[in-house]
């Protein structure tokens, strides 16, 4: 590996703070800085990441666990600022999005308190870029013109090249800080949860990295079940529970049962046992058992029957969000069906306002994002931090092995190798039940279908809370998260 690159290296950050909380204090270092990729001896790119390294006098080294968002073309501001950094933003009690300016608190349920930390943004993310060969040697800092994608950045923007990088990475800082006998972990959120069931294979049979942990946050695990059509079965199914819990959230649905768990469990046995084979049979099924199965669904999801017969079972989530409340001019979240918004325009056919739980959010993690690294971390750059690249999202390239290029691609069955390479590694799945975009009852579904072993099958814990895609702004969902990921950690390490 070449040395030169270092020469024109953008200048890195380490500052040490202290995190205090009610059992102690937590003394750690921050180190915010760019970590270059090579080929043939020349750097490629710049990864830009933030690592936080607790001051630790015992024999035994801590974890550490590497930490990333989805997307693709997310930044991993919304788990460092939103739940897992030694800071974090400050939300209502139920994720409400407070009045500006952003407020950012200490986080007390920090993983610091039993991981070291180390957030990653995949090249076209944050402050990671590529670098142009004509560009090596130009002022490390300087801006460029144009911060539009050149062809090299998007050679990064693909699934095998994305997660080759990601690898190369972690077995870089491995080396660079003498982390390889840590007990690492991998956790990843939406898309980032795909690259970690990607990862738990890639790292430990093609980079030599072994995992104690690899923790999926809302995952989007399987593409084919996130477009339902008139001729599948199983996306319109794992959706209809995380509808029916955002209608009952809204006092819409007909409750089954006692509770929202009950409820849940009512909608998760009428999406397998009624559902599949209503869809399944079209009309060859009689017509009085298809209105019987309307009738059943529409009490769950909280809308008109005449609506679910219409769509024949089949709703989207864009029609349940722009529906559910209606008769109040307001519509749920996409990635959050318990927060509304007032629609702006009620007497048009379809949505066209935006959705609150997305682009409501970019105000507070921009801001808090950049404040943090810049004030308190000292990091020094003329670069956007880019939040949510939209270039790199419509950019992405999911290409299939093989000769035939059709269908759709996935992680489970990556996952499931990772697991039988590795029968100690623990795997933690989990998401918000009112998300609409990856919904729970996906991932259920999916386990079911994993035929693990009776020997690794244990290994794998499923856990749900209230709230969105980032339910960890719930204050309650937070607090029940960290005290399971706890113990997590030290069943991982034991």
């Amino acid at each position: 590996m070449s040395d030169s690159f270092t020469s024109t290296a953008r200048k890195s950050s380490t500052t040490t703070h202290v995190l205090s909380l009610a059992d102690g204090a937590i003394h750690y270092t921050a180190i915010a800085e760019w970590q270059p990729l090579y080929e043939r001896e020349k750097a490629i790119a710049e990864i830009f990441h933030v690592a936080y390294l607790v001051d630790h006098q015992g024999s035994t080294p801590r974890p550490l666990t590497f930490v990333f968002n989805g997307g693709p073309g997310a930044a991993s501001a919304y788990l460092h600022m939103g739940a897992l950094g030694p800071k974090r933003i400050a939300f209502g009690e139920q994720g409400d999005l407070l009045r500006p300016p952003v407020n950012v608190v200490d986080n007390l349920e920090s993983w610091l308190s039993f991981t070291d930390l180390l957030f990653v943004d995949p090249v076209g993310t944050g402050f990671s870029r590529a670098v142009s060969p004509e560009k090596e040697e130009a002022k490390a800092d300087e801006k460029p013109k144009s911060e539009k994608p050149e062809e090299k950045e998007t050679e990064f923007w693909e699934v095998e090249r994305d997660l080759k990088a990601l690898g190369e990475f972690i077995q870089n800082f491995l080396s660079k800080h003498n982390r390889w006998l840590s007990p690492i972990f991998i956790a990843g959120e939406s898309y980032g949860g795909f690259r970690v069931a990607k990862l738990a294979r890639k790292l430990q049979q093609e980079f030599g990295v072994g995992l104690s942990g690899a923790i999926l946050i809302s995952p989007a695990l399987e593409f084919s079940l996130l477009e339902g059509t008139d001729y599948n079965l199983t996306t319109w199914a794992t959706v209809l529970p995380s509808m029916a819990g955002s209608a009952a959230h809204h006092n819409r649905a007909q409750l089954a049962g006692e509770n929202l768990q009950t409820h849940l469990a009512a909608a998760e046995s009428f999406a397998r046992k009624t559902l599949i084979p209503l869809l399944a049979m079209g009309d060859a099924l009689p017509e009085d058992e298809r209105q019987q199965a309307y009738q059943q669904c529409a009490n769950l999801i909280g809308l008109p029957v005449t609506l679910v017969a219409r769509h024949g079972g089949r709703i989207g989530i864009e029609v349940f969000a722009r529906e559910l409340l209606r008769d109040q001019q307001r519509i749920v979240g996409l990635y959050d069906a318990s927060i509304t918004a007032i629609d702006p325009f009620p007497d048009r056919p379809l949505y066209e306002g935006t959705d609150p739980t997305l682009d409501g959010l970019d105000r507070l993690f921009t801001g808090a994002i950049n404040s943090h690294l810049r004030g308190t971390l000292g990091v020094e750059t003329n670069l956007t931090y880019h939040l949510l690249n939209f270039d790199t999202f419509k950019a992405w390239k999911f290409e299939l092995k093989g000769g035939l290029k059709q269908g759709f691609i996935g992680a489970v069955d990556d996952l499931r190798v990772g697991m039988t390479l590795n029968p100690y590694m623990q795997v933690y799945i989990t998401h918000g039940l009112f998300d609409l975009v990856t919904p729970y009852f996906a991932s259920n579904h999916l386990a079911d279908l994993m035929k693990l072993n009776p020997a690794v099958r244990p290994n794998l814990t499923i856990r749900h809370f209230q709230g969105g895609h980032m339910f960890y702004t719930w204050e309650a969902s937070r607090h029940q998260w960290f005290g399971e990921m706890m113990q997590f950690y030290n069943r991982a390490i034991a």
